[in-house]
């Protein structure tokens, strides 16, 4: 039986914290690559097939948690060079508030939008030599503000300032063990506009030696670049999972057997 989570009011206050970390959320609203996504503000797909935008906000604890965060993610040429990749779960968070999960100036930075609830899951990849969170921000905010969030972000370049780089979820005796906030090494950041989150991933080395000079995915997958970053394929890490988990979280939310 897969356990789902369910809203923080509901939970029995004898809950362990191993169940709590084993069972988590859903929400099936992050948009992503799949072309006729209801996610993708794509005008071709039908409207019928699109879950209604306040719905969305409410799915994320009505979904098993390895449809969402997948304990195994097949990255097919989502490496350098096309090279294929596999990752595995190392753990999900609990889900819980924004607040001491972000950086204060990416903490700002999402203010407008609200926080309703923040989900994480940390992956490794096949060698065990990177480590990235990926994660999402289920916001209070309609279709209007979630636009101007993005707009902002995308002409101010916020997606690609390293002091608004998203933390990492870090996992005691385990290979993310050492992943903190001086081992964030490449990140991306998306504001959606059809649902009301936004999505985000974070990568390091699993070896939690410090990166000196972090790199935003979008440079750090630019072929030929001698980053630190770039030279790991740490950019093709957090962009990889955060799109492939993406189009999970998309399957889940259109899919007929979710629960209600």
């Amino acid at each position: 039986m897969t356990t789902r989570l369910r809203p923080i009011r509901d939970r029995h206050p004898a809950r362990t914290a191993g169940a709590v970390v084993c069972v988590v959320l859903g929400l099936g609203l992050i948009g992503g690559a799949v072309t006729g996504s209801w996610l993708v503000d794509d005008s071709a797909a039908s409207p019928a097939s699109r879950p209604p935008y306040t719905d969305a906000r409410t799915l994320w604890h009505s979904v098993p948690v390895d449809a969402l965060f997948p304990r195994t993610i097949k990255g097919d040429g989502a490496g350098p060079g096309g090279a294929d990749r596999v990752w595995t779960r190392v753990a999900v968070a609990p889900d819980g508030p924004c607040t001491g999960a972000f950086d204060p100036l990416l903490l700002k930075a999402l203010r407008p939008v609200g926080c309703v609830r923040l989900l994480r899951a940390t992956y490794t990849d096949a060698t065990t030599s990177s480590v990235t969170t990926v994660g999402m921000v289920v916001t209070e905010a309609d279709r209007d503000a979630m636009t101007a969030l993005r707009k902002r972000f995308s002409e101010e370049g916020l997606d690609e300032r390293v002091d608004l780089m998203p933390r990492t979820y870090a996992v005691p005796g385990t290979v993310a063990a050492g992943f903190g906030d001086r081992q964030r090494a490449s990140w991306a950041i998306s504001v959606l506009t059809d649902a009301p989150v936004v999505v985000f991933a974070v990568s390091g080395f699993a070896d939690g030696r410090p990166v000196a000079e972090a790199q935003p995915a979008a440079e750090a997958m630019v072929p030929g670049d001698t980053s630190a970053p770039a030279q790991a394929g740490l950019g093709h890490e957090a962009k990889g999972i955060a799109d492939r988990v993406e189009r999970a979280l998309r399957k889940s939310a259109t899919s007929p057997e979710r629960p209600e």
